[in-house]
């Protein structure tokens, strides 16, 4: 099939090599400029270069909705767009064009977790699995018909990182078996139950700042969701901004206040967290390692030399 890809940063960059390394013709490659954002320049593998390194022509685009790109479209007479990280919404008159429409590639098992940073959202809220979703793109984003779709399970230890590597790892066979049902003439896919759906913002410095008030079990996800490279979950310790990069939740239950330095368990320093922790009743997260303001990487019980204070 004659395909145009939309698509940015590594997911984009790995649809795009799927599409290449497959007997589909890719006629043209549409992306975004470079971002400085950072979650932009994590995982950031260019699709433009790719495209460029296989002659493919590569259009920039931050929003897909001028007559220029339509009429340049239009002309390729393409078979499907696939689009995978789009940044913008894409208005219909541009993915209607192709006659089997366009597949978007989602790392998510909508109709949960639309949106930006699904994975790590999931994670935070304790999801059993996370997947990816290839769908028929229509008027609400990421809300289509469901073409094809994968999970996998997510372990008691897993990071943000763990889990970006395994979906990236779904891309290729998801994008071939979608584009094999498209190929097929098959139009029967089944409408996502909008009843189940969650709809989830980019994240900012505001979405890592750790709140106490968490359960410590909430707060070890947080750690993990945002394991390098993403920016790490901090909070602070009088005006010192500190990094939490490990942590587990307690053995023991520990009362008190949200956020109290409280007691060394093993080789690490239990906080209390919980927004009811007054009644004695909560674990605590159990701090293993963290990174001070001038970036230096210390184990709790060497930062934290002496119990008492809080962290904000």
């Amino acid at each position: 099939m004659r395909v145009v890809m939309f698509g940015y940063q590594t997911w984009g960059h790995r649809t795009l090599k799927a599409l290449l390394d497959s007997d589909h013709d890719v006629v043209t490659v549409v992306t975004h400029h470079p971002g400085g954002g950072v979650y932009e320049r994590v995982w950031s593998d260019s699709v433009a270069d790719l495209a460029a390194a296989h002659d493919v022509p590569v259009l920039l685009r931050d929003r897909p909705d001028d007559d220029e790109l339509y009429e340049a479209l239009r002309a390729l007479e393409p078979d499907v767009f696939v689009a995978n990280n789009w940044r913008t919404w894409i208005p219909p008159r541009i993915f209607e064009l192709p006659r089997l429409g366009t597949l978007n590639i989602h790392d998510a098992l909508l109709p949960a977790y639309a949106g930006f940073s699904p994975l790590i959202w999931a994670l935070i809220n304790g999801e059993p699995e996370v997947g990816v979703t290839a769908h028929l793109m229509d008027a609400t984003l990421d809300a289509g018909p469901i073409v094809a779709q994968r999970a996998i399970p997510v372990g008691p230890k897993d990071t943000a990182t763990d889990l970006f590597h395994a979906t990236l790892e779904l891309i290729e066979p998801i994008l071939l078996d979608a584009l094999a049902e498209l190929g097929s003439g098959r139009t029967d896919f089944p409408l996502q139950d909008r009843s189940k759906a969650s709809f989830f913002h980019k994240r900012s410095e505001v979405d890592i700042r750790i709140d106490w008030t968490w359960s410590a079990e909430e707060l070890e996800r947080l750690v993990r969701a945002q394991s390098a490279p993403y920016p790490a979950a901090f909070c602070y310790h009088g005006d010192d901004r500190l990094e939490i990069l490990a942590a587990d939740v307690s053995e023991a239950v520990y009362g008190g206040t949200p956020g109290r330095i409280f007691y060394r368990e093993g080789d690490g320093v239990a906080i209390v967290a919980g927004a009811d922790a007054r009644r004695g009743r909560n674990r605590a997260l159990l701090v293993r390692t963290v990174r001070t303001s001038e970036g230096k990487e210390l184990s709790a019980p060497e930062y934290f030399t002496r119990m008492g204070g809080y962290l904000t």
